[in-house]
């Protein structure tokens, strides 16, 4: 299993069509094969600050994520909300 963290900070007043955006990549992502989890969060502390947590089979399915006509179509667009680059990492368990 990987577990993807990706982090966005949104632009002041954008949140809530980040939000909306992120609904429809959410909800297709979760019907692929080998998502395991897919959900969108906000910090508590910061409510800018957007993250989605996502559990996937194994590298292959991760690359047919990608490579997906919703998130091909989405993920560029969400671009336009965020203050700077996201922060995308990938980790395996290990217990």
């Amino acid at each position: 299993m990987i577990t993807i963290v990706a982090k966005s900070t949104v632009k002041k007043g954008q949140e809530e069509a980040f939000i909306a955006m992120t609904k429809d990549l959410i909800e297709a992502s979760q019907q692929e094969v080998g998502c395991l989890s897919y959900g969108l969060y906000r910090d508590l502390n910061d409510p800018q600050v957007f993250t989605f947590i996502e559990e996937w089979q194994d590298q292959a399915a991760i690359d047919r994520h990608n490579a997906s006509e919703h998130f091909v179509r989405i993920v560029p667009q969400l671009a336009a909300f965020r203050e700077g680059p996201s922060e995308v990492r990938l980790y395996q368990r290990l217990s």
